[in-house]
C-alpha cells in the first residue's frame, strides 16, 4: 500500500484518526521562510560535526559533558519546536499541557541505511498508557522513493511490545503497512511514539538529500523518563532563550521527567 489516508479539515476527525491509526500526515506543514533557514542548519549540524558531538555527549558523558551547541539553541530549530500551527494540532491530540523530551536533526544521502521495525516511546512513572508521547517528523525536503519512504504500521501503537521486538525484520514489507513516499518539502507525521515504523533506505540515485528533523513531546500527567544525559540543560537553555514565549508554560518544564539513567538510555539520539 503507497498512499495513506487524507486527513479532514475538523479537530473531531484528526483526533479519531490518531486514536485509530497512530499517526497524522500534515503535507507542508512548515512554512517556506521556516524551511529556508531550518536547511542550511541541518547542513552545519551535520558537516561541522556538531551531531557526532551531541552523540558522543549522550554515549559518553563522563568523557564529553554536555555538547557545545544544543540544536534547539539554532535559531529556526527553536522557531520548529515552538511553530504554533503545530503545537495547536499536538494540544488538539494531547490536551493544552504537554512537555518538550528531545530533538533530533540529519540529512540522510545515498549511503544511509535503512533503519529496521520500531517504535520510540519511552515509560512514564505511572506506567500510564494512555498517556500520549508524541513524534513530530519533519521532512524539510518532502520525500519520495528515492530518498527513502518512510513505513508504518497502523494500530501498532496499541500493543504492549518492546521498541525492537520487529527489528529481526529488518525494513521488509509487513501486512497492513502504509508507505508515505509522496510528500512536499515541509511536511510533517505526527506519530503515536509507540507505533512501529520503519525508514526504507535510499534509491541508488537519490534526487535529492533526505533532510530530517524530529521533535518529541509528552502528554502532562506523569514523570517522563529523559534519554538524554544533559536533558536538565537542555530545558533550562530553551527556558532562557524564551522559545515558549509565554505561550506554553509546561512546555520546557523539568518537573515531568525522572532522573536519568545510563542503563535505560534511549536510541534517540
Amino acid at each position: 500500500m503507497h498512499a495513506f489516508p487524507q486527513e479532514g479539515d475538523t479537530v473531531t476527525t484528526r483526533q479519531k484518526q490518531f486514536a485509530e491509526s497512530g499517526y497524522l500526515v500534515l503535507p507542508g506543514l512548515l512554512p517556506d521562510p521556516l524551511l529556508g533557514s531550518l536547511l542550511p542548519e541541518v547542513d552545519r549540524w551535520v558537516d561541522e560535526g556538531l551531531r557526532d558531538r551531541s552523540i558522543a555527549a549522550c554515549l559518553a558523558p563522563d568523557v564529553h559533558g554536555p555538547p557545545p551547541l544544543l540544536e534547539l539553541e539554532l535559531p529556526a530549530h527553536g522557531r520548529l519546536l515552538t511553530h504554533e500551527p503545530l503545537l495547536e494540532v499536538l494540544s488538539e491530540l494531547m490536551g493544552p499541557s504537554f512537555v518538550f523530551h528531545h530533538l533530533h536533526s540529519d540529512r540522510h544521502g545515498a549511503a544511509t541505511t535503512g533503519k529496521p521495525w520500531h517504535h520510540d516511546h519511552e515509560p512514564n512513572d505511572r506506567e500510564d498508557p494512555d498517556l500520549l508521547m508524541v513524534h513530530a517528523l519533519h521532512y524539510l525536503g518532502g520525500l519520495d522513493r528515492t530518498v527513502g519512504s518512510l513505513a508504518v504500521l497502523p494500530g501498532s501503537h496499541r500493543e504492549h511490545a518492546d521498541k525492537t521486538a520487529r527489528a529481526h525484520l529488518g525494513t521488509a514489507e509487513l501486512p497492513g503497512e502504509v508507505v508515505i513516499d509522496s510528500l512536499p518539502p515541509g511536511s510533517t507525521v505526527l506519530m503515536n511514539s509507540a507505533l512501529f515504523h520503519a525508514r526504507r533506505p535510499a534509491g541508488p540515485a537519490p534526487s535529492r538529500p533526505r533532510y530530517f528533523v524530529d521533535a518529541s513531546y509528552c502528554q502532562a500527567g506523569a514523570r517522563w523518563r529523559p534519554v538524554k544525559p544533559y536533558w536538565r540543560y537542555m530545558l533550562s537553555r530553551a527556558r532562557e532563550l524564551d522559545l515558549g514565549g509565554g505561550r506554553w508554560p509546561e512546555l520546557f518544564s523539568a518537573r515531568h521527567f525522572t532522573e536519568y539513567a545510563a542503563a535505560e538510555r534511549g536510541a534517540t539520539a
